[in-house]
């Protein structure tokens, strides 16, 4: 079941991919801009309860599709693209097993602790 799951978050990141490339932008912005929820990391510069807050707001997908449909009913492309790339981004990492976080610890997601193998 957890390579099933791990194939479907691999499938919504290739999705990502072709909403993107239906807006006809310019490849390089999409590998400039798939990478940068991760700033979100900075709130653990000030403790794990903000990091993991912060991290949660930009790789939640729910998030993610609430943006990209007010950017298509306000044709507002910033919201879309906006949209597709936490939703991209989202998916990869929970592919590579990066999930939401708790507020304890950077390494306590959703998926269980990054590097434990036993999850």
């Amino acid at each position: 079941m957890k390579d099933v799951l791990k194939f479907e978050e691999l499938g919504m990141f290739c999705l990502s991919i072709i909403l993107y490339n239906m807006l006809g932008y310019s490849w390089w912005l999409y590998v400039l801009l798939i990478l940068t929820p991760d700033l979100s990391m900075i709130g653990y510069l000030i403790n794990s309860k903000i990091g993991g807050i912060t991290y949660n707001v930009f790789h939640h997908k729910g998030i993610a599709i609430i943006l990209y449909l007010i950017g298509t009913f306000t044709y507002n492309y910033v919201f879309i693209i906006a949209g597709i790339i936490i939703f991209g981004h989202a998916s990869i990492d929970r592919f590579l097993g990066f999930g939401l976080k708790y507020l304890d610890s950077f390494n306590h997601t959703h998926l269980g602790m990054i590097g434990n193998k036993n999850k």
